[in-house]
């Protein structure tokens, strides 16, 4: 990919940098359960995305390590620099850049796989774009895996953006990708535990859909 500057979303980057100056993980180091319970859609030798809020590392580096070709990218350097640490201490191998995704060309049908969690910094109509390129740049074949917080979770406050506009619902997300073949699509309730930023009774919504 390669980014052009000015966009909308360079402010998230002040944000998430004093976020993740913290010398710990706010997010802990263990993968996200939904991740890690359907990352079995991939195989070794597959290429995966994970697109904006792979923070600092905890997906990309646990796909890395159960042998996938993995690209990552968050719009904080501080993340980076931090993902970086935890794929050499663990001995993963990662493609990691500094981006920012709406400001970015992302290249067309190259990835079997995009992950995308927790990546609910935008609003509506930044989120379109967003969206429309996580189908564009998976292949024919591929499979896009995303989770998020529903409304609900505004009376959880137990991790997730503080604004509705935000947050998915199940018929957003049917909407929104409508051109993919949806294989799962699930909201529920649960007790999550990752890191401190996310941890306690949460309201979530899970996707996972192929391009046709």
């Amino acid at each position: 990919m390669s980014a052009r500057p000015n966009s909308a979303f360079a402010e998230l980057a002040g944000t998430r940098n004093w976020r993740f100056a913290l010398r710990t993980y706010p997010f802990g180091t263990v993968a996200n359960r939904w991740l890690r319970d359907h990352a079995n859609v991939w195989r070794p030798g597959d290429r995966v995305v994970l697109s904006v809020a792979d923070g600092e590392g905890r997906n990309s580096v646990w796909l890395a390590q159960h042998g996938l070709a993995v690209d990552a990218f968050d719009i904080s350097e501080l993340a980076v620099q931090k993902a970086r640490r935890l794929a050499a201490a663990r001995g993963a191998r990662v493609n990691f850049a500094v981006m920012d995704c709406n400001a970015t060309s992302w290249p067309e049908a190259l990835y079997d796989g995009v992950a995308a969690i927790f990546v609910q910094f935008a609003e509506p109509a930044a989120r379109r774009p967003l969206f429309a390129n996580m189908v564009k740049t998976l292949k024919p074949g591929g499979t896009l895996l995303l989770q998020g917080y529903t409304p609900k979770q505004l009376q959880y406050g137990t991790g997730g953006p503080p604004r509705r506009a935000h947050l998915y619902r199940a018929s957003l997300l049917r909407a929104a990708f409508d051109g993919l073949r949806i294989r799962e699509l699930c909201a529920c309730e649960e007790r999550i535990a990752e890191g401190t930023g996310y941890r306690g009774r949460s309201a979530l919504v899970g996707m996972v859909a192929q391009r046709p």
